[in-house]
């Protein structure tokens, strides 16, 4: 089988739709399962994140059965090749097969795991491919697999997300296309980008900080602050006024 420059399997495609927006079957596609809710009596529908066809929602007949070959596989937090057909908003699943070689999070990082499931849910669009985000998303669950603190990993792929998304702005300019000086402090024009300020706002945000978050450096305890309170004005103005449930308890745990 064809592989992507990655290094992943490349997805086969039987008989594509006419309309080129996808493929009538879809066989070993890698996939996570980001949520899951009972349909039926026997069935469940299932939220996946996808590395080429991006957030679907597929039936997964049978799934509930105490025999079905689906029961043990479609869980949280582990690497899947999956198969689904149709073209509608809701596929039905034709296979899933666990892939193994990862470690699945526990403890406060696995509550940090589901708070990523719950923001791609809430702000990934379905049937909106983005690659680059299904390996950062992997990613963030072989480092959340491991002790230590989440922190880092967390600021990292919310900036990653809403980067891939199109919420993310320029951090190495400000709006008036000037280069960040590390130095300086900057406020937050929504819509527009940073701007120099006189620094007596301690809403600003240090340049030091923003040049950080560029490179994807977040050893420094200020970085993580700022990053944690910039991702938070972002996210919010999203998710218009939901308030995530992890996060909420993660919160509470004084952990996120």
């Amino acid at each position: 089988m064809a592989t992507t420059e990655s290094g992943a399997k490349a997805p086969r495609t039987r008989r594509a739709a006419a309309t080129g927006r996808s493929a009538d079957r879809v066989v070993e596609e890698p996939a996570f399962v980001l949520h899951a809710t009972p349909w039926r009596e026997t069935s469940l529908i299932v939220e996946l994140l996808t590395r080429n066809y991006g957030r679907i929602a597929c039936v997964a007949k049978g799934a509930k059965r105490p025999r079905s070959a689906l029961r043990g596989v479609l869980l949280s937090f582990q690497p899947l090749s999956v198969g689904f057909s149709g073209r509608q908003e809701l596929r039905t699943l034709t296979a899933a097969e666990w892939l193994g070689g990862m470690c699945a999070p526990q403890g406060d990082g696995l509550l940090c795991g589901f708070y990523l499931n719950e923001l791609l849910v809430r702000l990934l669009p379905r049937d909106d491919p983005h690659p680059v985000l299904f390996d950062a998303y992997a990613e963030a669950l072989v480092s959340l697999g491991f002790e230590g603190s989440p922190e880092a990993c967390l600021r990292r792929f919310e900036w990653r997300l809403l980067r891939e998304i199109g919420y993310a702005m320029d951090l190495s300019h400000d709006a008036q296309s000037r280069p960040v000086r590390a130095d300086a402090r900057y406020a937050l024009l929504p819509g527009r980008g940073f701007l120099a300020t006189d620094g007596s706002d301690p809403a600003d945000f240090q340049g030091h900080t923003l040049l950080d978050m560029a490179d994807e450096r977040y050893d420094s305890v200020r970085t993580l602050a700022e990053a944690k309170r910039l991702t938070r004005t972002l996210l919010g103005r999203h998710l218009d006024g939901h308030v995530l449930k992890t996060r909420q308890i993660l919160m509470d745990l004084h952990k996120l």
